[in-house]
């Protein structure tokens, strides 16, 4: 299988905005069990402990601009929504067909480029699963461990499914470094093998593990080159790269991870194999 990809701008928050509001109400965005415990330990909340509330990140002040802080959005189930509001009025409503032309504009989201590092299977695959993911999030890796390699055994082999990532450096400057390290793998032509790895090594959030160092060594157990990789972590430009990601994924209404848009329809959190194997099902069939 080899990578492939290709970019397109973001569309208008209303229009996202108006999906986010009218898959609750068709019930589409389902509640999943809280996950098993996983070698990632959740993000610390500035909130009780006793019961988290649910809301967006809290934005916090960095050097490169895009340090978020973890707060209560780190819901039980999963932090990632798409939050229904444009630029903080009231949800948008509509129409059956209003939500049609809503989904169509998120599937334009899906970039299709070949040789996309950050893509795995076919380009002309009928469907495309935008993933907006970050390296800390505990369920972004319960999904990468449990699930995806399920969906790429039983359809991204199949030519079915094409799996498309996107940087979405929530959770702080470790998450951004991540994310950096992520891109500089790319360039060796070796994203999934890192991605792999480093989920399977997850930190806890958070944590001051995941250093340059740390990153040089999981990548060399991936099979890349660690000097070579820790050079180009201080690259800016593979930085601005992962901030277009993740400015792509704030206007498009998602405030945590992970978040997936299948043919754009929204799915949300690390749910179970099950919700996305209906969901890609029937975008397959609505693709014929």
């Amino acid at each position: 299988m080899a990578p492939q990809t290709a970019r397109r701008s973001a569309r208008a928050p209303a229009v996202i905005a108006l999906v986010a509001a009218v898959v609750a109400v068709i019930g589409f965005v389902v509640s999943r069990p809280e996950p098993q415990p996983t070698s990632a330990a959740r993000p610390t909340s500035t909130a009780s402990s006793a019961s988290p509330t649910v809301g967006p990140p809290t934005a916090t002040t960095s050097d490169d601009g895009l340090g978020v802080s973890p707060d209560a959005s780190d819901k039980e189930s999963g932090d990632a929504s798409f939050d229904g509001s444009d630029d903080g009025g009231p949800p948008v409503s509509g129409s059956p067909q209003n939500r049609e032309d809503a989904v169509t504009a998120l599937a334009k989201l899906a970039r299709r480029t070949p040789g996309d590092p950050f893509a795995i299977g076919r380009v002309d695959a009928p469907v495309v699963m935008v993933s907006y993911s970050d390296f800390q999030c505990p369920f972004c890796g319960k999904f990468a461990r449990d699930t995806e390699p399920r969906l790429i055994a039983k359809y991204v082999d199949a030519g079915v499914l094409r799996i498309e990532w996107r940087d979405f450096p929530y959770l702080g400057e470790e998450s951004v470094t991540a994310a950096v390290a992520g891109r500089a793998a790319a360039r060796q032509g070796k994203f999934w093998a890192f991605h792999d790895a480093l989920f399977a090594q997850q930190q806890p959030t958070n944590s001051g593990r995941l250093t340059p160092a740390f990153l040089a060594s999981v990548a060399v157990k991936a099979g890349l080159d660690g000097p070579q990789l820790t050079q180009d972590l201080r690259d800016p430009a593979l930085k601005d790269a992962a901030e277009k990601d993740f400015g792509e994924g704030q206007n498009s209404g998602v405030t945590g991870t992970p978040a997936f848009l299948i043919n754009g329809e929204p799915v949300i959190g690390a749910q179970p194999a099950a919700v996305f194997e209906q969901a890609i099902d029937q975008a397959a069939a609505a693709a014929r």
